[in-house]
C-alpha cells in the first residue's frame, strides 16, 4: 500500500470518527456530557494541525484537519451557546 493511501485511510476514519458526536449534538441540542476544555484545545490543537500540514504540505493530514475542524468547531460552537443560555437563565 502506498504511504499516501495510508495516510488519507487513516486520516478519514479519524475524520469520521467525530460525525456521529457532531449528528447527536445538533439534533438533541444536549452538550452536558461534553467537555469544554477539551474542545477548545482540541479544536486550537486542529488549527495547529492545518497549519502544520500546509507548510509541510501533507495533504492527508491538511484535509483531514480541515474536515475536523467543521466537526470539532461546530460542536465547540453548540457547547459555547448552551453554556450562554444557561448563564442567561
Amino acid at each position: 500500500m502506498d504511504i499516501t493511501v495510508l495516510g488519507f485511510v487513516a486520516a478519514t476514519l479519524t475524520t469520521l470518527a467525530f460525525l456521529p458526536q457532531t449528528i447527536h449534538s445538533w439534533k438533541t441540542r444536549d452538550l452536558s456530557g461534553i467537555s469544554l476544555s477539551m474542545y477548545s484545545l482540541f479544536t486550537v490543537g486542529v488549527v495547529l494541525w492545518i497549519i502544520y500540514a500546509a507548510m509541510i504540505r501533507n495533504w492527508p493530514v491538511l484535509m483531514a484537519n480541515i474536515i475536523t475542524l467543521g466537526t470539532s468547531g461546530s460542536i465547540l460552537f453548540l457547547k459555547l451557546q448552551s453554556l450562554k443560555k444557561d448563564v442567561q437563565k
